[in-house]
């Protein structure tokens, strides 16, 4: 017996389409419509790219013309950017002004910093310890970048790094490559303090003991800021500027630290240039 004929199946329906936000939220990340975009902006760029590009600066005609903008244009874009300062006008010629060489200085600053932190990054993992980079600037000692590993943790700052030169390696090889009248005015501002049985007694001991440092050889300290911890500071004097790469290791581990001091040092002649230039950051 052959069973009823079955109606025909209603057509399919089309499945619906991924709402538009879907899609976007899936799809791979497309350039910015030309609608999105703002012109004057592009405007205004294109302009201090060609003014820098002027080292002796350049009149507006010819900035318009390199630019391809309009002449009534580039006069009013060149206008509003000499007012927010990133160009100045003298004699008719337009200059890069002090805003936009901040912005220069802020990247190279970036860029040297990131410099620092790749080279100590490298000999943290190489020697197997944190590794400082520190200067002594406007007066002050200053940790510029430290580089460590959960498993090799840096000397926790419990007591101001910037108040107790005296005390840490950091501190020491910095005020040694000082003058005189230079370390007596830090230690009138910072003087000595007692931070641990080992740190030494007073503003004399220290300053006898600053003079007796030889000016290119690495300062070891041994428990004078952090009981537990040895450190050793490697000096680098770039011109007038005092700088120092240190390393630092729990005391129980201290027969490891002349080499991995030797190891540091035998590295900086190598590493001069790229710090030379970390000096200004």
């Amino acid at each position: 017996m052959r069973p009823p004929e079955q109606p025909a199946a209603p057509p399919a329906r089309p499945r619906p389409t991924t709402p538009p936000r879907q899609r976007q939220a899936t799809a791979s990340p497309t350039p910015p419509h030309s609608s999105t975009l703002i012109g004057s902006v592009q405007r205004a760029m294109r302009l201090l790219e060609c003014v820098a590009e002027h080292e002796h600066g350049a009149p507006a005609k010819q900035l318009a013309r390199e630019t391809g903008l309009a002449l009534p244009t580039a006069y009013h874009l060149l206008r509003t950017l000499v007012h927010e300062g990133y160009l100045r006008r003298d004699k008719g010629l337009f200059f890069l002004g002090e805003a936009a060489e901040r912005l220069g200085s802020s990247g190279a600053q970036q860029k040297c910093r990131s410099t620092v932190a790749e080279t100590l990054a490298h000999w943290r993992d190489a020697i197997g310890v944190p590794v400082y980079y520190a200067m002594y600037r406007d007066g002050e000692i200053e940790v510029v970048c430290v580089s460590d590993t959960p498993g090799n943790p840096a000397v926790e700052e419990w007591a101001d790094f910037r108040e107790t030169g005296h005390a840490h390696a950091i501190g020491q090889c910095l005020l040694a490559q000082l003058d005189d009248d230079a370390r007596r005015d830090h230690l009138d501002r910072y003087p000595v303090q007692s931070i641990t049985p080992y740190t030494v007694r007073d503003n004399h001991s220290m300053l006898r003991r600053l003079e007796r440092m030889r000016r290119a050889e690495p300062v070891t300290e041994r428990q004078e800021y952090a009981l537990g911890t040895v450190c050793a500071a490697i000096p680098i004097t770039v011109g007038n500027v005092a700088a120092t790469m240190a390393i630092s290791l729990p005391s129980h581990q201290a027969d490891r630290l002349p080499a991995a001091t030797q190891q540091l040092q035998g590295a900086l002649a190598r590493l001069m240039g790229s710090l030379a230039i970390s000096i200004s950051i």
